[in-house]
């Protein structure tokens, strides 16, 4: 901001874990999905200052974004219709709906120690299986455990567990950047929610123990 740069931040990960503030947090742009806060995919979030959105144009064309229009020219609907043309996800905006009213009615502060004290759980057994490189050890990192194994790529590593039933994702996370600076091709991650157990948490360790032994 000091330098007049448009602020946008990437709250997928954090708006299903702890409460957010966008008045307090400031930013001019706020995204974030649905299907990570426990509902239905292919549907999210964007926040943005009017002001901002007011000054961008459509990005897309279709019905219901336009005010008027002419052989001369349009003129675009108000916010927010302006930038939500045809027919909207009106099922996967439902599905949305009902997630953020669930994720409200927690006790956020409860949801977030629990969640932590697997996160740690699962890193401490997890950084004890040899060749495992844990990416990602912030103290105060919401519960998502990354991690390499040095004798595989990921992609196997997560074929793996998959055959064991344990779902993770493996790849460069939308952040190939990231990946070259960290002198890795991907990761394989497993995200922890309020559902998963230390039982879920031993079946991991379990797993790759296992998968390190195959590839050994």
């Amino acid at each position: 901001h000091a330098r007049g740069v448009p602020v946008v931040v990437d709250g997928a990960q954090s708006a299903p874990h702890f409460p957010v503030d966008l008045q307090d947090l400031g930013c001019d742009f706020f995204a974030c999905s649905s299907h990570k806060m426990f509902g239905p995919t292919g549907v999210g979030v964007l926040y943005g200052r009017e002001a901002l959105l007011e000054a961008m144009p459509p990005w897309q064309g279709g019905g219901d974004m336009i005010a008027s229009v002419s052989f001369e020219g349009s003129t675009w609907a108000e916010l927010p219709a302006k930038f939500e043309a045809g027919t909207p996800n009106i099922a996967g905006v439902v599905g949305l709906g009902a997630a953020v009213d669930y994720v409200r009615a927690l006790d956020r502060t409860v949801v977030a120690v629990y969640e932590h004290e697997l996160l740690a759980y699962a890193t401490e057994q997890v950084a004890a299986i040899p060749g495992v490189r844990i990416v990602g050890t912030a103290a105060e990192k919401i519960s998502i455990l990354s991690f390499v194994l040095d004798v595989a790529h990921p992609h196997d590593i997560a074929t793996v567990l998959d055959t064991a039933g344990i779902c993770v994702r493996a790849g460069h996370h939308c952040a190939q950047p990231l990946m070259r600076r960290l002198g890795v091709p991907a990761t394989t991650r497993a995200s922890f929610a309020l559902y998963n157990t230390r039982e879920e948490a031993d079946a991991l360790v379990v797993a790759l123990a296992r998968a390190q032994r195959m590839f050994a």
